[in-house]
């Protein structure tokens, strides 16, 4: 098989992974409407990237995420508003909060991992340990040498914008 059709083929397959992650999306607004999925990730992103006495920054949470900060900000205030995170001022930096995860920001982060590791584990009942290796070390493979690609491509493909664009 030539490289344009492994390419073709792989691009076929990828398509199909992003159709299914919209219907997983879909499935767990459905299952679990009080947090959306979006804000999911943001929320684990706040629990891995917070000292628990202190928090996180916004722009930590931009930086990682690729997000502008403006859009983070509104992330932010959705999970504020929902009672999942907190915002303090940083004695440090008056101008800028910590953002860090309550109880309920806790609760609702378990919950949504329960809910994709029983979704994964139900799809992935028939693989071998030896298989679902594979795939996680794949993955971890292709998602940094793709990051690695946008970073050398030349032009714009590394922009802000789209980055924001393309989540």
């Amino acid at each position: 098989m030539d490289t344009t059709a492994r390419h073709t083929g792989l691009g076929d397959r990828l398509r199909d992974l992003m159709s299914a992650l919209r219907l997983i999306r879909h499935r767990r607004s459905i299952e679990r409407p009080a947090v959306p999925s979006g804000l999911v990730g943001m929320l684990l992103q706040i629990d891995e990237l917070a000292d628990q006495a202190a928090g996180c920054h916004a722009k930590e949470l931009a930086d990682r995420s690729g997000l502008d900060p403006s859009t983070v900000s509104r992330a932010v205030a959705a999970l504020v508003a929902r009672g999942l995170v907190t915002r303090h001022a940083d004695p440090a930096d008056r101008r800028a909060n910590f953002v860090v995860l309550t109880d309920e920001g806790r609760t609702a982060l378990a919950d949504a991992r329960d809910w994709y590791g029983e979704l994964l584990g139900a799809a992935l009942a028939d693989w071998s340990p030896a298989e679902i290796d594979a795939l996680t070390g794949a993955l971890d493979r292709f998602v940094t040498d793709i990051q690695a690609s946008l970073d050398r491509a030349p032009g714009q493909i590394n922009s802000q914008e789209n980055l924001e664009a393309a989540r």
